[in-house]
């Protein structure tokens, strides 16, 4: 029996759906969860208005990876709160 247009989009939305789940299983290291003071979210949405960025784990990969091409000395001095 032929499969109706609704039933064939439906097949397609769940391959798709499986596609991403693939992807982010073959990509992602970990996941992180994080609790965040008043303050600290309000930098947090500072940066991203000045980045113009929307995702804050966006920012937040970026400052990960900025970081990490800061020396040694660097990096310590803007760790020191």
């Amino acid at each position: 029996m032929a499969k109706t247009a609704k039933e064939r989009k439906q097949e397609q939305r769940e391959r798709d759906k499986q596609t991403e789940e693939l992807r982010l299983a073959r990509l992602l290291s970990r996941s992180i969860k994080v609790d965040l003071f008043k303050a600290t979210d309000a930098k947090l949405i500072e940066i991203m208005q000045r980045l113009e960025i929307e995702e804050p784990q966006d920012v937040i990969q970026r400052l990960i990876h900025g970081a990490h091409r800061l020396d040694d000395e660097s990096l310590k001095e803007i760790t020191t709160l």
